[in-house]
């Protein structure tokens, strides 16, 4: 299967970290590969919007205030929202990789993240 490009895959990312640097890096390398990216800086705000995408990817720090990234694609899960999610985490181990996928989550990445592991990890989740 030819793989295909960031630009025909459906659906904005959402990224949720509580991090500027962190959230506004992702938003610029994202939108260049021609995606549209929506931010949040912790689970409440993202929560908060009544009518959150239920397509798209939504990428996830694991260490938030307020919630944890698992805690939160719980939330999201129980109000119907069953898009891919992505976990990235500063320090990633086996168990957290165990409850991330209990959880839901297509993948765990740790930060920093590399190259283009992260587009790989949205367009494996997207296509």
């Amino acid at each position: 299967m030819q793989a295909l490009k960031m630009s025909q895959l459906a659906g904005p990312v959402i990224v949720v970290d509580d991090d500027d640097a962190v959230r506004n890096s992702l938003k610029f390398a994202l939108e260049l590969e021609g995606l549209s990216v929506r931010l949040f800086k912790d689970g409440a705000e993202l929560l908060a919007v009544p009518d959150l995408p239920r397509g798209g990817c939504y990428v996830i720090d694991y260490n938030m205030p307020g919630m944890t990234g698992i805690e939160l694609v719980r939330k999201l899960r129980q109000r119907q929202i069953d898009s891919p999610a992505i976990l990235i985490a500063s320090q990633v181990n086996e168990d957290l990789h165990g409850r991330a996928a209990r959880s839901g989550f297509r993948s765990v990445l740790e930060k920093p993240l590399h190259d283009s592991e992260l587009l790989d990890s949205i367009q494996a989740a997207l296509a």
